[in-house]
């Protein structure tokens, strides 16, 4: 394809928290190869804020397949599908980028309106885990085989790149911005002091990492200069925040906040310390000083890989409360 020529390009990444992040320098890597494209994402509803913050993409063309699901053949869900495929088939596209691999993103995949001579791409294979389900490669009129033994990020920018024909660029660009200004609303401090955002939520109880070394952490922060800031997506999760600020100094439990809003208060950090969740994932695109702690040795397929301000700790059970205050000071610039 011509670099000059003015494409439509749909993005189809819906979910969850984290895979939404990691397909985000695909974005970017287009936006180079091809500077006048129009770049839309079709995202879940709860993930389109953030993607809205994502630098290049012109629309966000949010759904609900998750909640529709729950309810098929309700009045609510019948009018509100009508609308999102009424919204999806408003832009006829020249390429249409299956990066979820699921029966449900290439249904969407499917509904979209091609551009003359417009194709759908998708995966032609599994790659190692992550789903992949069969009618995927069914819907495309053109299926990439990636290699199995790929991380997350390059996965997405490799398929984008065979899709649209141009070279993968050597630097991994994110293009996630806060917004200025909005990094303290609401959020409460105890001090003047910066703080460190504390990453113990996860969808998965064994990726938690256990409370005491949370504690003990926060400790060890507070003699090194720093207040802690614990946050939450569920109802288990604050309360847990709320248990663990008790016994921690000069620490503070932010309020749930909508996913841009939780952005801008990131960026306001010294940085993140967090398990392997979606809100990790945001703290290496905003390129924070950052620290990901891993019970599993699959920081090669999610984990920041290369980057100078993030640094993977992984050990079984846990990694110990030292190894991951000796990461901090080596992302900070400040180990010995």
């Amino acid at each position: 394809m011509e670099r000059t020529a003015r494409l439509n390009i749909l993005i189809v990444k819906l979910s969850s928290l984290g895979d939404v992040v990691h397909a985000m320098p695909a974005v970017q890597d287009i936006r180079r190869a091809f500077p006048q494209a129009n770049i839309d994402w079709v995202v879940e509803k709860g993930f389109a804020p953030l993607v809205q913050r994502c630098e290049g993409v012109r629309r966000v063309i949010p759904c609900e397949l998750r909640r529709w699901r729950k309810a098929p053949f309700a009045v609510a869900t019948r009018t509100q599908w009508k609308t999102f495929k009424t919204e999806l088939q408003a832009e006829a596209y020249d390429a249409v980028i299956d990066l979820q691999g699921l029966t449900k993103s290439a249904l969407v995949a499917w509904l979209v309106r091609l551009a003359p001579g417009g194709k759908r791409y998708a995966l032609a294979n599994r790659t190692e885990g992550s789903g992949y389900e069969a009618p995927t490669r069914w819907v495309a009129d053109v299926a990439l085989r990636i290699e199995p033994h790929v991380h997350a990020v390059q996965r997405s920018r490799l398929l984008c790149a065979g899709a649209l024909g141009y070279a993968l660029p050597a630097d991994e660009i994110y293009g996630l911005h806060p917004q200025a200004g909005h990094e303290r609303v609401a959020l409460g401090t105890l001090t003047a002091r910066p703080s460190v955002a504390l990453v113990h939520g996860t969808s998965r109880a064994d990726k938690q990492w256990p409370a005491a070394q949370w504690v003990a952490l926060a400790k060890w922060l507070d003699a090194a200069g720093y207040d802690v800031a614990l946050l939450h997506g569920t109802d288990e999760e604050q309360a847990r925040s709320e248990a663990m600020a008790r016994a921690m100094p000069h620490a503070v439990v932010w309020p749930r906040l909508a996913l841009d809003a939780l952005t801008d208060a990131l960026a306001g950090c010294a940085g993140v310390i967090g398990v392997d969740s979606g809100l990790s994932h945001i703290a290496v695109a905003l390129d924070l000083p950052h620290v990901q702690i891993y019970n599993f040795d699959t920081a090669w397929r999610t984990g920041p890989v290369d980057r100078a301000r993030q640094r993977c700790v992984y050990a079984q059970p846990t990694p110990t409360v030292e190894a991951v205050c000796q990461a901090w000071l080596a992302v900070t610039g400040r180990a010995s």
